[in-house]
């Protein structure tokens, strides 16, 4: 259960796959979706003994079509069929935990939950995924992954798979191997207006925002503000710390080591109060993409004001 779905269907798969040999599958392995069965429909096949096996599976997907009524499933999970294996997939949700149904699960069998990740733990679990297969990552790399597919590590997966195909022998994923195969402009995209913004290259953070006018659907003004935001914020962190080593500036803002010159270059750039000043001018430029106060301006307008209220 939960709100990440990535691991509820790989433990679902892993299961789909290993648990019976393709022999002993025809008979003794069923697939059921919530949206077309009741509890009762579920409970039936899971009382079911299996034919010349040891066991038999029963996977329900989409398991929270069935939150109205879940809670029958109790007798069940308190009385379960020692030789079937049955997997609820309950994406998006968690089961209401005062409940007895999670209780009783978390007794006899497993109860896992599969939480969302923070966007500043998106770029070490693609390092992890990439290094259990023998593949490394550029930093740069995994962030312009991160702000171009989000924390959806379905998708995230998804697009990994496809550039190891790509690469062949080739180990190292680059922000070239991002643009080449993705989409993804490594001159133009949020981080590098970041870097831009940091750095006060007021050429380089124009000709960003040019293109992102021209591209908004690949760039949405929204997203871009709340980079920024999270950007600065962390940027106000970094001025109160004492310790401004590398490491610990590392694990303060909670980013790889390898951007902490971005925010050592930044902090001189632009100094507590001017932080502060900030941070307000991307608030006001949130409500104006929004349509407060500002109904008629176009994205790459609010966009200009705000670069040169900012860097100025």
């Amino acid at each position: 259960m939960g709100d990440e779905p990535y691991y509820i269907d790989k433990i679902a798969e892993y299961i789909e796959t290993h648990v019976l040999s393709e022999e002993e599958k025809g008979f003794n392995q069923v697939v059921l979706y919530g949206r077309d069965v009741s509890i009762e429909d579920i409970v039936s096949n899971a009382k079911r003994f299996p034919m010349m096996a040891e066991r038999q599976v029963v996977i329900v997907k989409e398991a929270q079509e069935l939150s109205r009524t879940i809670e029958n499933l109790v007798a069940y999970a308190e009385n379960p069929q020692p030789s079937t294996v049955l997997v609820i997939c309950y994406k998006y949700k968690t089961l209401d935990k005062r409940k007895k149904l999670s209780k009783i699960v978390a007794k006899n069998g497993v109860l896992f939950e599969s939480k969302k990740l923070y966007e500043n733990q998106v770029g070490d679990w693609i390092r992890r995924v990439l290094s259990g297969k023998n593949y490394r990552v550029e930093p740069k790399a995994a962030l312009m992954l991160v702000e171009f597919l989000g924390t959806d590590l379905a998708k995230i997966n998804n697009e990994l798979e496809k550039l190891m195909l790509v690469l062949g022998d080739e180990k190292l994923i680059t922000a070239r191997h991002i643009e080449e195969n993705i989409g993804i402009s490594k001159d133009y995209n949020n981080f590098e207006l970041r870097k831009a913004v940091g750095e006060k290259q007021i050429v380089k953070a124009n000709q960003i925002i040019t293109y992102f006018a021209e591209n908004p659907k690949s760039n949405p003004l929204v997203m871009t503000i709340s980079l920024l935001n999270s950007f600065f914020t962390q940027l106000l962190v970094y001025h109160g710390l004492r310790d401004k080593s590398k490491g610990n500036v590392a694990k303060a803002l909670r980013v790889n080591p390898y951007f902490v010159t971005d925010y050592q270059k930044a902090a001189s750039n632009y100094p507590m109060r001017k932080v502060s000043q900030v941070i307000s001018l991307l608030r006001d430029a949130d409500l104006k993409s929004k349509g407060v106060g500002a109904s008629n301006l176009h994205q790459r307008d609010i966009l200009k004001e705000l670069l040169f209220k900012m860097m100025h």
